[in-house]
């Protein structure tokens, strides 16, 4: 989820989307959607048909050390660690 085309999408500025998503969740718009990636990225790994790369660059993710230590961040573990 590009914050971009979010605000595209929207039709309102960085600032209006930062505002807003601070307002209603007390995170950046940053952290929301890298919170958000995450969560998509847990039903993938549940479901055994993806290894951890391609659930990565499947949730938008390009670089795979920035994906696990969001990961890691979120969930108190590795993808590794949660895959077994």
């Amino acid at each position: 989820m590009d914050i971009a085309f979010m605000t595209d999408k929207m039709n309102m500025s960085y600032s209006t989307l930062y505002r807003k998503v601070k307002a209603l969740t007390n995170l950046s718009v940053s952290e929301f959607t890298c919170k958000i990636k995450i969560r998509n990225s847990i039903h993938l790994l549940q479901s055994g048909k993806y290894n951890i790369t391609e659930v990565s660059l499947m949730t938008g993710f390009n670089n795979l050390s920035y994906f696990q230590k969001c990961f890691k961040k979120e969930c108190g573990v590795t993808p590794s660690e949660y895959v077994k």
